[in-house]
């Protein structure tokens, strides 16, 4: 079973940036798109930025601009570089492994990574 290990999160001042990581025990990660999801208190689990194993990357509309997803094949890592960050990006952060739709391929999630913004 696949297993991410989400970290980075924190107490940011909106404005400020984080770096998440996301360390996987998949198999095969080069070949493997990979995503990051993030859910609010009383929201739904909602999809931020997610890679393609090619390196190409598709971000939801709220972070464009702000948010970069990349990856490291050597160390089954992918990173989430978050900027200008705003109070409404207050989550929990998860990452996940993708299906060739880009939809979520487990249905296992990590502990994930708590980001606040607050001044």
């Amino acid at each position: 079973q696949v297993q991410f290990v989400e970290s980075g999160g924190g107490l940011v001042q909106p404005g400020g940036s984080l770096r998440l990581s996301c360390a996987t025990s998949t198999n095969l990660f080069s070949f493997s798109n990979m995503g990051w999801y993030r859910q609010a208190p009383g929201k739904q689990r909602e999809p931020v930025a997610r890679i393609r194993s090619g390196g190409s990357a598709i971000y939801a509309d709220s972070v464009k601009g702000r948010f970069i997803i990349s990856r490291d094949n050597a160390k089954n890592t992918v990173y989430l570089q978050m900027n200008s960050l705003k109070p409404e990006d207050t989550a929990v952060y998860y990452c996940n492994k993708l299906t060739s739709v880009l939809t979520p391929m487990s249905d296992v999630w990590g502990q994930g990574t708590q980001v606040t913004v607050s001044s």
